[in-house]
């Protein structure tokens, strides 16, 4: 194995580590506990859209479960990425405005996280990888 190889390889076992230790970490701390105390969450969720706390705590859980799943797989990860980017954005911006850096620095954190996996993607070691075509990069 050649130093190029060696670092493709370290740069994909990065990326599998970035996206494996983010997704679980992020459906962990928010996404299950939203999941397993849905009736509770729904009296303490923000509805900064007025959408109802029902459809706003369903669009959260797709976000904090269904894509940090999808990102630890490594299939459709980029997409994956946008609806849990858009939550942290609107806690962050709206819902918690108030918050300084070192208040929301684990959100500030997650949103560099899923970025990062944003710009670069999955990386090799993704199930996605051997989907075809378009799917591979989404």
């Amino acid at each position: 194995m050649n130093a190029s190889q060696r670092d493709e390889q370290a740069q994909n076992l990065g990326l599998l580590f970035l996206r494996v230790a983010g997704g679980l970490f992020l459906l962990w701390v928010h996404g299950l506990p939203k999941l397993l105390h849905f009736s509770e969450q729904l009296q303490l969720i923000e509805d900064p859209f007025r959408l109802g706390p029902h459809l706003t705590l369903l669009l959260a859980i797709f976000a904090e479960v269904l894509c940090p799943l999808l990102i630890v797989a490594g299939v459709l990860a980029r997409l994956a990425c946008l609806p849990i980017l858009f939550v942290l954005l609107v806690a962050l911006l709206l819902v918690h405005p108030q918050w300084s850096v070192a208040e929301g620095q684990f959100g500030w954190l997650l949103l560099i996280l899923f970025s990062t996996v944003l710009i670069a993607g999955p990386g090799r070691l993704a199930f996605g990888a051997r989907l075809p075509g378009v799917l591979r990069y989404a």
